[in-house]
Formats: C-alpha cells, structure tokens, sequence
C-alpha cells in the first residue's frame, strides 16, 4: 500500500455508514438512492495555518455527455467529516454542505479554527454512500521555521496521449503540498491515434469543459494524487483555449467570452479553491498566496488572464531578434493590479524562500539553433519590460525567489538575469521547469539539439525531455529539489527515477549538483 492503510480505500461499512450518520427513511423513500456517487474522488486544498478547503462533486456518470455526471436534478445534502486519524476514531469537525445542480453537485467546505501543522484527514457521504477518504494539512503558523516544506509540482494533463502514472508517482512520495501549474485538462477534440479515448468533442461550453473535468478526476491515478495532500493550482492555456491572451482567443468563434466564462465556472467546480476564486462571469482572480510558516510563500500567478496580446505576430510563435515590440516598455504579462500585488508581498515577505508558480518561460531562451535569435512571444521573451520589472522586484527586495514553471513538456534549470539584454547582468533567481504529466508522449532523455540550446543559452544547467514532475524540500538551510521522470507513459506503470538533482542556498540564486 502506498500510503496509510486506509488512504485510498473507497469502500463503505455499516460502521461507517453509522458514524456519518443514516438518511431520514421517509425522505430515502421518496427518491431514488444515488449509485455510488463519489467516483469523481475527493481532495483539499488552500491550506492556511488554521484551516483548508475540502472537495468533492458527485457523479453517479463521469462520461454523461451533459457534464452533470447522471446526477438528478435535486439538492443532494452531502455529510462531512474531519478526523485527527485515519480510521475516524477522533472526529474533531464534521457538517453539512448541500450539492446542487447548478455548480454540477460539487461541494467546497471552508474549514478554518483547525490547529497548525496538523494532519487530518477527512471523508464524505452522501444517502448512504461513503467516500474514500483523504489525508490534508495544515499550514505552520505564522513565524515557523522548523517545519520543511515537502512540495511536489507538475503541469499538463493530457488524456488522450498518455496514462496519468506520474499522479500515482507523486502521491507515493507522500508530500506535504502539490502545486499544479496550468492545463490540468486539454480543450481539444479527439485526436487521431489516442493512447486512450476521452468522452466529448472539443470544449466549447459549460457541460463540455464539465464533462472533460470529470474523466480527469475519475482517472484511479488523479485521484490518488488528489487525496494524499492538499493541492494549490493555477490555470494556463489548454484550460480554456490554446494560446488564449487576455480577452483574444486563438480562434474567433465562439464568442470567447462566454467560453472562458464556461472554462471558469467548470474550473471552480472541480477544483478545491476557496469562495473568493468563485468566478464572476468571465473574471476569475485566481493569483494568491499560500504561506507555509516562515519557510516559503507561495505565490501563485495568473500569466494568461492580463496579459498583452502576442508581440509582432499577434499569434504565438517565434519571433526574431528584430521584434522590437516584446520590448516594448508598457507591455505586461501579468496586468498591473496583479504587477502591484506581487511586488508588495515579495516586499513584505519575511519568509526564507518565495516561490513563484506561473505558467510559461521566464529565463530567456534562444531557441533557433546556430546564427540569429529566435524567441518565444508566448513566454516572457515577449514581454521583456514586465520581466524586467519583476527581477527587480526580486533584487531590490532581497528575496530568495525560486520560479516554478509549467507549459513546455519538459524539465529544464536555470538561472534568472537581472536584466537578459545586459551581458554583465547577475542572476537574481533560479528557475525550475517541470514536465508534463503525459502531454507530448514519452519523450526523450534528449534531443537532437539539446546540448546546441544548453550551450547558446549558458544560464540553462539542466534539460531533461521524459514525463514526470518535480519534488523539492525547502528549509531554512537549503532547498533539494529532484526531478522525477518516467520513460514511458504510453504504457501504464512506469517506474520514476531521479534524472537530476540540485540544491539552492539562500543568498545564492544558483544550482548547486546535489
């Protein structure tokens, strides 16, 4: 068994049932028993010193092509409980939360008044139906920095091109936080030789982008993930649409808007995020930070909802070194309520570490191999100006800042510049890139060109091009961060191994060979 005996189990009990508590029989009578209705499992997230956000959503139908997984049309009352042990002998908390249609019978309960650095663990049932049960955290109080912080993070989710095996990796790592940066699903239609078949065509509404959330969350390996630690997540692209800028989508139809409303509201629903992420209409403000005493902030950005369209070509893609509009001064990759909002928690931060978990490239990188430059307008490389502004912020400020990074299916470190286009610039940050968890297939250790890139681009120390994710121990001596990959996911099961490691020391933006 990969974790505690009892963390994965989803099967219910006549005790269990006894302990949550019987339905009224009168109120049983009168409507049809619901069929096992958590197999979309469960999950925690948003953990502060005092509290956490518990979730589940029911679905009797996963693949029910409305998004609403076979649920009836009726308020389902879900009953909770919060337990010190996993076996519920020691019941410190327990409610009740009403599942209703209109938010796909999802249910998100806001617990605060908990004690700090606690483990708890938690279950859910709904008319005489019993969850599996999960384990969740607290965070350290304020001031705390004797408890290390044991993260794991990963991006992109595909799931037609691969079997979600590095979930069941992570989990059995057994960390203390998980950090998911955008595209935990894929907005596109079916494809032609999928490894495995998803229900639905491309997302395009509201049951659409449910429906995609829901095969997610069934998947056995999601769900192990999910239950083993509280999560914190943040949105990229394939969420909502590929390369979606701001209020521009990629393609023009349909209206974009009420798209990314949809894409939004189904984000909410299946994700455990607290009533201040809830969407209003096509606004979501999804950038917070998640404290673990005073060992690390996490910072969690939102680089896609804010940002400018794409320089030069208004589509992403390569630009060349003659693009003078990713230099341009005014330009923004985060809008600048978001700008002035990072800047004043990386001037406050007290915290030995301050992680910034976004979406897409910071580092420079020149990706045309040989004579002439070529830049991702996609990434920060389009948006010279508001890096620029953002390594200061990390200089002026004193902050030791490590970036987590998604997008570009493969693992890769390196050290930030102050200012990329000064060649005496000195390095203010270290950047961790993770892989995908399955998008782009298996992979490659390397590439054809890989040493080219590593050598054109010398603040780049590390590239691996496998599966995986990324899982790193912080404290206030020093940050071990390993990558973990797999060489298939194509095929179930593959084992992870290490394929680098490194250590950050505060002080000293830079990788260390561990």
């Amino acid at each position: 068994m990969i974790t505690r005996r009892s963390l994965f189990a989803g099967g219910a009990s006549l005790g269990l049932a006894a302990a949550l508590g019987a339905p009224p029989v009168r109120a049983a009578a009168r409507r049809a028993p619901l069929s096992d209705p958590f197999q979309l499992g469960v999950a925690s997230g948003e953990p502060t010193p005092d509290g956490v956000v518990l979730w589940t959503r029911l679905a009797m139908d996963p693949v029910a092509l409305d998004g609403l997984g076979g649920m009836p049309d009726r308020v389902v009352p879900v009953r909770w409980q919060l337990a010190t042990d996993e076996n519920f002998r020691h019941v410190v908390r327990q409610g009740v939360e009403d599942a209703r249609r209109e938010s796909a019978h999802s249910v998100h309960v806001e617990l605060d008044g908990l004690r700090p650095s606690a483990e708890y663990f938690y279950r859910f049932r709904a008319e005489g139906e019993i969850s599996e049960a999960g384990r969740t955290l607290t965070a350290p109080a304020p001031g705390t920095r004797s408890r290390p912080l044991n993260l794991s993070f990963t991006s992109c989710a595909d799931y037609q091109t691969g079997w979600f095996t590095p979930y069941r990796r992570m989990a059995e790592d057994h960390p203390d936080l998980i950090a998911f940066l955008g595209d935990y699903i894929y907005e596109y239609g079916d494809y032609k030789y999928p490894v495995r078949d998803q229900a639905g065509g491309e997302c395009l509404d509201l049951a659409g982008y449910r429906l995609r959330h829901a095969q997610h969350k069934a998947d056995p390996e999601s769900r192990m993930a999910h239950a083993v630690a509280p999560w914190v997540v943040v949105w990229d692209d394939h969420d909502i649409e590929n390369a979606w800028a701001g209020d521009v989508p990629e393609q023009p139809d349909p209206p974009f808007l009420a798209r990314r409303a949809a894409a939004f509201q189904a984000y909410y629903e299946n994700m455990p995020l607290r009533r201040a992420q809830r969407p209003d209409g096509p606004a979501l403000r999804l950038y917070r930070t998640i404290r673990w005493g005073a060992v690390a902030n996490l910072h969690m950005l939102d680089t896609r909802q804010y940002r400018d369209l794409y320089a030069c070509t208004g589509k992403s893609g390569t630009v060349g070194a003659d693009c003078a509009e990713r230099l341009a001064p005014n330009r923004t990759m985060l809008g600048g309520a978001q700008e002035s909002w990072l800047d004043g928690q990386l001037k406050g931060s007290q915290a030995t570490w301050d992680l910034l978990g976004q979406q897409v490239f910071l580092m420079e990188m020149d990706w045309t191999n040989g004579e002439g430059k070529g830049y991702s307008n996609e990434g920060w490389d389009g948006y010279v100006a508001s890096r620029n502004r953002l390594t200061a912020a990390i200089d002026d400020h004193r902050r030791n800042a490590v970036v987590l990074t998604g997008d570009v299916h493969s693992h890769w470190a390196g050290e930030v510049k102050r200012d990329f286009q000064d060649p005496e610039s000195k390095s203010v940050a270290v950047e961790l890139v993770t892989t995908s968890v399955t998008s782009a297939g298996n992979g490659l250790d390397e590439y054809p060109n890989t040493q080219t890139l590593l050598a054109e681009n010398p603040h780049v120390k590390f590239f691996n091009g496998r599966r995986g994710y990324v899982r790193a121990r912080l404290t206030q001596q020093e940050m071990k961060v390993d990558f973990r990959s797999l060489s298939r996911v194509t095929e179930p099961y593959a084992p992870a191994y290490t394929s680098g490691s490194f250590v950050v020391e505060p002080g000293t933006p830079s990788l260390n060979p561990a």
